[in-house]
């Protein structure tokens, strides 16, 4: 009969750090190494295609497309001669367990088949990486040359010799013998999950794909005292603006030196201006491409109207679009975070140098 004493009390232990409103919103994090675990197969090549693009030190990266692996998957080539230079491969693997020795002996069987075939030279280094890591066993051999060398020989007949390719039957005899037997084993090794990880940390991605904030924001630059040639049009529509509230034509910034409080102004719309600029520049490490763009869109979006509506001038038009802009509330971009009120306003001013906005209507 069961005993009472087989029973315990129910009694959650407390959650060792202090809980914020964001677990109640979504539930403790989970650890990234976890979540790639489970990444579905769409998830898991994405996430390969987003490390590979923070490898360094090659002059391409490519993903192997073509009919037939042969072995290959992430391939960096040191020079535009690809493999004429030396070159390294990555082989990421999405499997429900970790990597065993079996899973990588047909690995390495393509490489010293096709390489020996002609179909590409033998790479610098070969790395193994999975979303559930290599296994301790498939580890061990991967750091010793000559034990993964005996492994592959020995499980070439029932792991290789029908799996290399559909279309031929490799067996491990003759010439591919003898290139066997004098092949640097020692250009295998493999890429921790970890290590995956933490490159991925250095892409415009790592925010995206595992949330956790944006990096912290660099301060903006100050605007030189001479203003640079990307500036020309948003100065030229600001002068513009100025000599329509006057009444005269403003031909350069020097003619606001005696007009002080449009030349404090003038300063204002320049800060404002290389604020937007560093968002930008800041968008390109840290979000996918066109994010930044979509963030203008929006800004645009908020204030067109208003630009576009009645002023009795154009630095009235100009104060009241960029009044609008610092009242918008974004929300959904993923710079939204990281967005000041001077960079709302500053993207006015990006759009004026790109003619999207005008404070003095080309109509008029």
């Amino acid at each position: 009969m069961i005993a009472n004493s087989d029973f315990k009390s129910i009694a959650p232990k407390a959650i060792s750090e202090v809980a914020s409103a964001d677990h109640v919103q979504a539930g403790l994090p989970i650890p990234k190494a976890i979540r790639v675990q489970v990444f579905s197969p769409d998830d898991w090549e994405g996430f390969t295609e987003e490390w590979a693009s923070s490898l360094k030190g090659y002059a391409i990266v490519r993903r192997f497309a073509g009919a037939g692996d042969m072995g290959l998957d992430v391939t960096g080539f040191t020079a535009a001669a690809g493999f004429s230079a030396p070159w390294d491969n990555y082989q990421c693997k999405r499997y429900d367990h970790p990597l065993r020795p079996s899973d990588i002996h047909v690995e390495i069987g393509k490489i010293i088949y096709y390489s020996w075939l002609g179909e590409f030279t033998v790479p610098r280094k070969h790395y193994f990486a999975a979303s559930k890591d290599v296994g301790t066993t498939a580890a061990k051999l991967l750091l010793d040359p000559m034990s993964l060398k005996e492994s592959t020989r020995d499980a070439w007949e029932r792991q290789c010799r029908h799996e290399i390719t559909k279309t031929a039957d490799v067996a491990l005899t003759g010439s591919l013998l003898s290139y066997f037997n004098a092949f640097d084993f020692s250009i295998f090794g493999s890429k921790s999950v970890l290590e995956l990880i933490a490159q991925h940390e250095t892409t415009k991605f790592h925010a995206i794909r595992f949330g956790g904030g944006l990096p912290a924001r660099p301060a903006s630059h100050v605007p030189p005292a001479e203003p640079a040639e990307h500036e020309s049009r948003y100065i030229r529509q600001l002068l513009n603006a100025y000599g329509d509230h006057l009444g005269e034509q403003l031909p350069d910034v020097t003619a606001l030196a005696s007009k002080q409080p449009l030349h404090r102004d003038f300063s204002r719309q320049r800060e404002r201006f290389y604020s937007a600029e560093a968002l930008r520049n800041f968008s390109r490490d840290t979000v996918p491409e066109g994010t930044f763009d979509a963030l203008q869109e929006e800004v645009f979006q908020g204030v067109v109207d208003i630009c576009e509506g009645s002023h009795l001038t154009g630095f009235e038009r100009m104060k009241a679009t960029v009044s609008q802009a610092a009242q918008i509330v974004l929300t959904s971009n993923p710079l939204a975070p990281a967005t000041r009120v001077q960079d709302r306003q500053g993207i006015c001013h990006q759009l004026a140098n790109e003619d999207r906005l005008y404070w003095i209507p080309t109509d008029e």
